[in-house]
């Protein structure tokens, strides 16, 4: 970690009150110490990767969840292979039983490939664990998420949702970077992701500086924090992050949100049509929708809809649902034309 990352900021003692009313409105990230602390996972995984386990698989259905494993020689990192046509890791589909027990058989071993289960739907997967370990604080929030891995890095990516990450067992090591250094992370392909959001090229344990110079400019800001079992951290929509797991046995369970009415993927589909009708345009007429969009979509100065009446139904004013569904009717034919 570079000297000059930025510690993030610390909260103990979150309920839902200051956590909607004073975390959130500053959108910035949050380490919330010993939030969970009081749960029986952690509490199992405090003494023993043997407890956990027995633990977890209380509540395994055997139902078969992505798994990914990559060989000793990518050191842990999931990423893509160096020519760009495929990924440095294989996908399987196991139990989280089957998982549990792989992981636990290795724990000693010096250079074990890097396995993870990521993003297990928990509610479906193991069922009566959320019952068991509740948070509180994400009313909205979709059904939890369980990550398990050996010692391994997830690159950095962002979320399309707000997200909070507990650690229940091993350690985890969260590294951010504000949205707005996108230019300065050097992002892979957009279409084809090891995860399915878009990842920086550059392995953030030993930087590359001479081809990626512009990342030292993202370094100089970005925020970092190491978790314990019990911790957790607020991440908030569209922060850059990567997560690296410290341990031979690592349990995360994480919780995705959205705030808005509007699709949460809806803004990365628009950008990618924006990229295929505008980037390519001679740079005055990209000087020109970019006017447009600053004036229409990011309303930079005014409301483009503030001369026009309140109950207009139009895209400048208010849409029902049945417009929304034609408009996007309309989109999609126009892109297949």
């Amino acid at each position: 970690m570079a000297a000059s990352a930025h510690i993030i900021k610390e909260w103990r003692d979150v309920d839902l009150d200051i956590f909607e009313n004073e975390i959130v409105p500053q959108n910035q990230p949050a380490v919330l110490r010993s939030l969970i602390r009081h749960w029986p996972a952690v509490k199992e995984g405090l003494q023993s990767p043997a407890h956990i386990c027995k633990y977890i698989k209380r509540f395994d259905s055997a139902t078969p969840a992505n798994a990914i494993v990559g060989a000793p020689s990518i050191k842990g990192r999931f990423s893509y292979r160096d020519d760009l046509q495929g990924f440095n890791f294989e996908r399987k589909r196991v139990t989280v039983s089957t998982a549990l027990d792989n992981l636990v058989s290795m724990i000693d071993r010096p250079d074990p490939p890097a396995i993870a289960m990521q993003a297990i739907p928990v509610l479906d997967v193991l069922p009566g664990f959320g019952q068991e370990n509740v948070l509180p604080l994400v009313v909205a929030a979709e059904s939890p998420r369980m990550w398990l891995s050996n010692k391994s890095t997830i690159a950095t990516h962002y979320d399309i949702y707000s997200n909070i990450a507990c650690v229940v067992a091993g350690r985890r090591r969260f590294t951010l970077f504000p949205p707005e250094q996108v230019a300065n992370l050097y992002i892979g392909p957009l279409l084809t992701t090891p995860g399915g959001s878009p990842i920086s090229m550059v392995d953030l344990r030993q930087p590359d500086l001479s081809r990626y110079p512009r990342f030292k400019q993202a370094l100089e800001v970005c925020q970092h924090a190491d978790l314990e079992p019990g911790d957790a951290i607020y991440i908030p929509i569209l922060w850059w992050h990567s997560v690296e797991a410290l341990g031979g046995l690592n349990v995360l369970i994480n919780y995705w949100w959205n705030d808005t009415k509007t699709a949460a993927e809806s803004p990365f589909h628009s950008m990618l049509n924006s990229m295929l009708s505008i980037s390519k345009l001679p740079a005055d007429q990209r000087k020109i929708w970019r006017d447009f969009f600053d004036y229409f979509v990011f309303q930079a100065d005014s409301d483009p809809a503030a001369h026009l009446p309140d109950d207009l139904q139009d895209v400048l004013g208010t849409l029902t649902p049945e417009q929304r569904k034609e408009l996007k009717t309309l989109l999609s034919q126009q892109l297949l034309s």
